[in-house]
Protein backbone atom coordinates (compact mmCIF):
# COMPACT_ATOMS: atom_id res chain seq x y z
CA UNK A 1 0.00 0.00 0.00
CA UNK A 2 1.18 3.46 -0.82
CA UNK A 3 0.32 6.36 1.42
CA UNK A 4 0.14 9.79 -0.12
CA UNK A 5 2.12 12.37 1.83
CA UNK A 6 0.58 15.87 1.91
CA UNK A 7 3.11 17.09 -0.66
CA UNK A 8 1.97 14.57 -3.30
CA UNK A 9 -1.31 16.42 -3.80
CA UNK A 10 0.55 19.70 -4.23
CA UNK A 11 3.10 18.24 -6.65
CA UNK A 12 0.55 16.58 -8.93
CA UNK A 13 -1.09 19.57 -10.69
CA UNK A 14 2.19 21.07 -11.92
CA UNK A 15 3.23 18.21 -14.28
CA UNK A 16 -0.37 17.90 -15.50
CA UNK A 17 -0.49 21.62 -16.23
CA UNK A 18 2.87 21.48 -18.00
CA UNK A 19 1.68 18.47 -20.02
CA UNK A 20 -1.50 20.30 -21.03
CA UNK A 21 0.58 23.35 -21.94
CA UNK A 22 2.91 21.27 -24.13
CA UNK A 23 -0.10 19.59 -25.76
CA UNK A 24 -1.76 22.94 -26.48
CA UNK A 25 1.50 24.28 -27.91
CA UNK A 26 1.87 21.22 -30.15
CA UNK A 27 -1.71 21.60 -31.37
CA UNK A 28 -1.17 25.30 -32.14
CA UNK A 29 2.05 24.55 -34.03
CA UNK A 30 0.33 21.74 -35.92
CA UNK A 31 -2.58 23.99 -36.88
CA UNK A 32 -0.25 26.77 -38.01
CA UNK A 33 1.77 24.33 -40.11
CA UNK A 34 -1.38 22.91 -41.75
CA UNK A 35 -2.66 26.42 -42.46
CA UNK A 36 0.67 27.41 -44.02
CA UNK A 37 0.73 24.28 -46.19
CA UNK A 38 -2.86 24.85 -47.30
CA UNK A 39 -2.10 28.49 -48.10
CA UNK A 40 1.00 27.46 -50.08
CA UNK A 41 -0.94 24.83 -52.00
CA UNK A 42 -3.87 27.12 -52.80
CA UNK A 43 -1.40 29.88 -53.74
CA UNK A 44 0.37 27.53 -56.15
CA UNK A 45 -2.96 26.38 -57.60
CA UNK A 46 -4.06 30.01 -57.96
CA UNK A 47 -0.85 30.85 -59.80
CA UNK A 48 -1.40 27.94 -62.21
CA UNK A 49 -4.98 29.03 -62.86
CA UNK A 50 -3.87 32.56 -63.67
CA UNK A 51 -1.27 31.35 -66.18
CA UNK A 52 -3.82 29.39 -68.26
Amino acid sequence: MQRNPPTAAKDKPAPAARKAERLAEALRANLARRKAQKRARSGAAGARDQQD
